[in-house]
């Protein structure tokens, strides 16, 4: 591989499959490899929020997604029984995909190897990296790759993104710090067959004065359970079946567990590296960032990150963008990384309170919160990933600033079309939205979507703003920049480079 428009993507998680599928639909040469990676039982991360279901259109898995997983309107907190507080993502007027989607990871990761393979990419298993190294002014990689045969290569691809999980190899080839905040807790985490009265259609977080515990449904009365516990308690054996039932009736106001899938431990760690790209090769998911997983923020936070990356990778191989571009890459996704790990965390510790005092004041905030609203405006957003903006944050009701992201769709190819109502932006160029009448001349790697005679839903009318504007919109569906429609004067940041 030594084209110098090629990529390597080293780890064939659900962040590199992504990162590859993006680059693959666009004609870009891609190879993958994994180390001895092999679909298990355990599900792992387990939910897509509705801003991923958005972004995974982007290559066409989103319909597949939905079809074989289990849907939640919401997410409900509790206290010692008795619910505090819902935030209900259905409510979500500026939602295409008002939901989550209950999922286990081993079947995203199917669903994407069957896109992959559809558009004639293929998984190298058993392939590692064992050195890396940048070579030239523009820091192109040459990578070192042992096969499980024994044989070595010597490969010089293009580019390079490190997706290889926590533990990356590419990171610790290139010295990428990988500093951390403190979470001090240890979660034993399962899948189990559950009887118990709480919705369904709803991820449960209930807390009690000996602790946390979450509860996601997963469709077909299997639940995801997590429970904080001490440190050590199960180094030597899984947590049992009798440990789940005892944390259900002490923190889950009760039920029952049937069948104990598969159990575990781990430590939660809140991790951000300190810089995502390195000459020619980037970092992400995982390999970026680690959050607590408390919210279920990881692994949408890393397919964000691979839907980030990929658009402007591919637009500057396929010479649309300035290489520039690409160090936007870091810095918009490594604040995102940061802002996720404090929320994750502090969503973390707020479950785990035990004094009388501090309990109370937490209870009294959310029931307060639920009952004017702010739960609805504020967390629904934050779970659901809608509200990430590369600028200012997007508020209610008003038109959405720079770097914010617009209630829009993303279409499965390059020209922008209608979905259901909605305008779906092209998955590869920048989308101009237009009313009618006259109009800015876009530039080639401008798409034009006309909305004049088309009614829209009333979020993304009230999103758009002011009729005497063009908006240009990024292929990630954020917004780049906002256009007086017949002179084409731009405002824009840092983000609406196009």
């Amino acid at each position: 591989m030594t084209t110098g428009d090629d990529v390597l993507v080293v780890g064939a998680g659900p962040v590199g499959l992504v990162v590859a599928c993006e680059l693959l639909q666009q004609s870009i040469p891609v190879r993958v490899i994994d180390l001895g990676r092999t679909l298990t039982a355990q599900s792992r991360a387990n939910v897509i929020w509705p801003r991923n279901l958005e972004l995974l259109d982007r290559i066409g898995v989103t319909g597949q997604i939905i079809a074989d997983g289990h849907r939640l309107a919401g997410t409900a907190f509790h206290s010692s029984g008795r619910r505090i507080g819902t935030a209900y993502l259905s409510r979500m007027a500026d939602a295409p995909y008002p939901f989550a989607v209950m999922i286990s990871q081993n079947e995203t990761e199917r669903i994407l190897r069957r896109r992959l393979a559809d558009l004639g990419g293929t998984v190298e298993d058993g392939v590692s990296l064992t050195e890396l190294r940048l070579s030239g002014p523009s820091g192109r990689p040459v990578a070192l790759l042992a096969h499980p045969d024994g044989r070595g290569e010597e490969a010089e691809p293009g580019w390079l993104v490190g997706a290889d999980g926590a533990h990356s190899a590419v990171r610790k080839q290139l010295g990428i710090g990988y500093a951390g905040r403190p979470v001090d807790v240890t979660f034993a985490i399962a899948d189990a067959g559950m009887t118990t009265a709480l919705d369904d259609d709803l991820s449960h977080y209930c807390w009690s004065p000996r602790g946390a515990m979450a509860v996601g449904p997963m469709g077909h009365g299997v639940f995801r359970l997590a429970v904080n516990v001490p440190h050590g308690l199960y180094d030597d054996a899984p947590p049992p079946p009798e440990m789940f039932q005892r944390m259900v009736d002490e923190r889950a106001g009760g039920g029952r567990v049937d069948e104990l899938l598969w159990s575990a431990t781990f430590r939660v760690r809140c991790r951000v590296a300190e810089t995502f790209r390195s000459g020619r090769c980037f970092l992400a998911g995982d390999a970026a960032h680690i959050v607590s997983p408390a919210g279920g923020q990881g692994m949408n936070t890393g397919i964000q990150d691979a839907c980030n990356l990929a658009w402007k990778l591919a637009g500057v191989i396929g010479g649309r963008l300035p290489e520039s571009i690409l160090d936007t890459y870091d810095s918009e996704r490594r604040d995102v990384s940061h802002q996720v790990a404090r929320n994750t965390a502090m969503l973390t510790r707020a479950g785990i309170m035990t004094t009388p005092l501090r309990t109370a004041v937490r209870d009294m905030t959310f029931r307060v919160a639920d009952r004017i609203g702010v739960l609805q405006r504020r967390v629904a957003p934050q779970l659901g990933q809608t509200d990430i903006s590369y600028g200012r944050r997007a508020h209610p009701g008003r038109p959405v600033p720079v770097g914010a992201r617009v209630p829009v769709l993303i279409s499965a190819s390059d020209e922008p079309t209608w979905i259901e109502g909605w305008p779906a932006v092209s998955r590869d160029r920048y989308t101009l939205l237009v009313r009618g009448r006259s109009r800015p001349s876009p530039a080639s790697a401008v798409a034009v979507l006309d909305l004049a005679g088309r009614p829209l839903p009333p979020a993304l009318e009230r999103a758009l703003g002011t009729r005497d504007e063009a908006v240009l919109v990024r292929p990630d569906g954020h917004l780049a920049a906002r256009l007086h429609r017949d002179t084409g004067e731009a405002r824009e940041d840092r983000s609406g480079r196009a």
